[in-house]
């Protein structure tokens, strides 16, 4: 007998091999975004919710995804090689409470996403929204954030500045006294950010696309 968190968890899984979000995967099957959140997966009176045959099945469609491939999202097959990775849209990424000064995720308001394991348990997921990153990151697209992961000169990174900025770009150069960081979008200009107005830098370990 199938059970919620059985088609709750196939779905985050299925999610997650789309390089998506919950709310990414509900997007591109052109429903609302929010379908899929885990607020939807609860009745107002408590009770468990079963998603939809027809978000289903568009969420099959919209990732080229068989019934029997599906059914085996049901499983357990899967799940030893993934984790639970904390996910937030990354326009809310420079609000206070989600960082520490180290830049590792603290705080509520974190949601989840299935993603196979990464060596930094401290990992987390931002989503794009926007066309801003472009031609690199898309609408939608997922970024995994490693903030133990060494930094070289060419990596993408994500930068946090004291006056709580939140900057996706590649790095330069650091230097003692200054951080060069180049713009994914070749129409907005790069970044010269002193030393002590950077709050901290990771490195963007993964992206769905």
């Amino acid at each position: 007998m199938l059970t919620h968190a059985q088609i709750w968890t196939a779905l985050d899984r299925l999610a997650a091999r789309a390089g998506l979000s919950a709310s990414g995967l509900a997007k591109r099957a052109g429903l609302d975004p929010t379908t899929f959140n885990k607020s939807k997966r609860i009745t107002p009176d408590g009770r468990a919710r079963w998603p939809s045959t027809e978000s289903v099945a568009k969420s099959l469609a919209a990732t080229g995804t068989t019934v029997e491939e599906f059914v085996r999202l049901l499983g357990d097959g899967d799940s030893a090689a993934e984790q639970a990775v904390p996910l937030i849209g990354f326009a809310e990424a420079g609000s206070g409470g989600y960082f520490d000064d180290g830049g590792f995720p603290v705080g509520k308001g974190w949601d989840e996403i299935a993603f196979p394991a990464v060596e930094d348990e401290h990992a987390y997921a931002l989503e794009i929204s926007g066309d801003s990153m472009q031609p690199a990151y898309r609408d939608g697209t997922v970024i995994i954030v490693s903030p133990s992961a060494p930094i070289r000169r060419g990596d993408r990174v994500v930068v946090k500045t004291r006056e709580g900025e939140v900057l996706a770009k590649e790095l330069r150069r650091k230097t003692a006294k200054t951080l060069e960081l180049r713009s994914l979008n070749p129409e907005h200009a790069d970044r010269v950010l002193p030393a002590e107005d950077v709050l901290w830098v990771a490195r963007i370990v993964w992206a769905s696309q």
